[in-house]
């Protein structure tokens, strides 16, 4: 068994590239170090279901208008299909559906896209700053972050009508003249839809199923105790009587692939790795800004550290809620948390 990506080029700006029957992979660019993320078109004879959208940006727009009007042969996207809430996937449903397009998503993704659209904040909040604290921010970054405005949600994502389509676990939808059955991805967004088309050609897998990275694994000051790496792992598990080796699956990033199999194994080992070298790691009390070493074995810039940091709490958190490490709130009010 191996993993094989028979699209070694990705469609260039205005482009789209045919991957399947019906189905048209397109790449938007993102500013920041991840910097595209992968948008589909299924083609359903008149009209087309867009899957993801890329931010709400003026640039992000007018790449879209030159698709529609050009690979999408100008016929109307009548349904957007969000996998999940992140801004670079949600960012343009609402654009699309003031033009018309029903919108379909899971209902966490569109409950928690509302309300993050109109939680809109000009300073961090006080529960923002206690979750840093209790992580170990380092002062110097800390500051810096309580004097700025932080990023909202609402600067990158369209504002969203009430109603939409709910998808859930279970049901099945049809496109690009295909059956497709949803099934629910857990840990790197709360119930992260992915598409498995019934004749076994094709998974529609979002940000769950990518090829060579790990999605982001991150704890947020709205959750503080989640533990979403045993949620990732419990879906790795759960989809793998469903995966065989040849399905081409259609990633939010990087290239598509084949070997789907091989792939959820290499994500489950490469997370038990992280947490073996982890837990080694917690002989001595650590914070979670002093775990970044063993899980990411690469420096961490400024860019990164927050990220680094929630997905260093996402991994401690497993390791307490498993009963493998200890933790004590200390006096300069960071958690500090201790191999069992």
């Amino acid at each position: 068994m191996k993993i094989t990506t028979p699209y070694l080029e990705p469609p260039g700006p205005g482009r789209a590239t045919q991957v399947a029957a019906g189905i048209l992979w397109m790449r938007l660019p993102l500013p920041m170090a991840l910097d595209h993320v992968n948008v589909y078109a299924l083609d359903d004879g008149d009209g087309w279901t867009i899957v993801d959208t890329g931010f709400d940006s003026r640039r992000t727009r007018a790449l879209w208008q030159d698709l529609l009007d050009g690979p999408l042969a100008g016929k109307p996207v009548t349904r957007v299909l969000i996998t999940h809430h992140h801004p670079d996937h949600m960012g343009l449903a609402g654009w699309f559906v003031e033009r018309g397009a029903e919108l379909l998503t899971t209902r966490t993704a569109y409950l928690q896209a509302r309300m993050l659209i109109l939680d809109e904040q000009a300073n961090a909040t006080p529960e923002q700053v206690t979750f840093w604290t209790r992580a170990g921010m380092d002062p110097e970054i800390l500051a810096k972050r309580r004097a700025e405005r932080p990023f909202n949600f609402a600067d990158c994502v369209h504002p969203l009508r009430l109603g939409y389509t709910r998808l859930a676990e279970g049901d099945a939808i049809t496109a690009a003249g295909r059956v497709w059955d949803i099934r629910m991805g857990e840990g790197h967004a709360p119930e992260h839809a992915t598409l498995w088309s019934r004749d076994g050609e094709v998974v529609l897998g979002g940000d769950q199923l990518l090829l060579s990275i790990s999605p982001h694994l991150g704890v947020y000051p709205t959750e503080p105790q989640a533990d979403p790496v045993g949620d990732w792992i419990d879906t790795c598990e759960r989809f793998r009587p469903h995966a065989t080796p040849d399905q081409l699956i259609l990633g939010g990033h990087k290239l598509p692939y084949t070997g789907l199999p091989l792939r959820l194994r290499q994500m489950i080992e490469n997370h038990h790795s992280a947490l073996a070298r982890l837990h080694a790691h917690l002989s001595e009390p650590r914070t979670a800004a002093e775990c970044f070493a063993p899980l990411f074995k690469r420096q961490i810039d400024a860019g990164t550290y927050g990220l680094a940091l929630s997905e260093a709490l996402a991994h401690l958190n497993h390791l307490h809620r498993t009963g493998q490490a200890s933790r004590t709130l200390s006096d300069d009010g960071a958690y500090r948390f201790r191999a069992t």
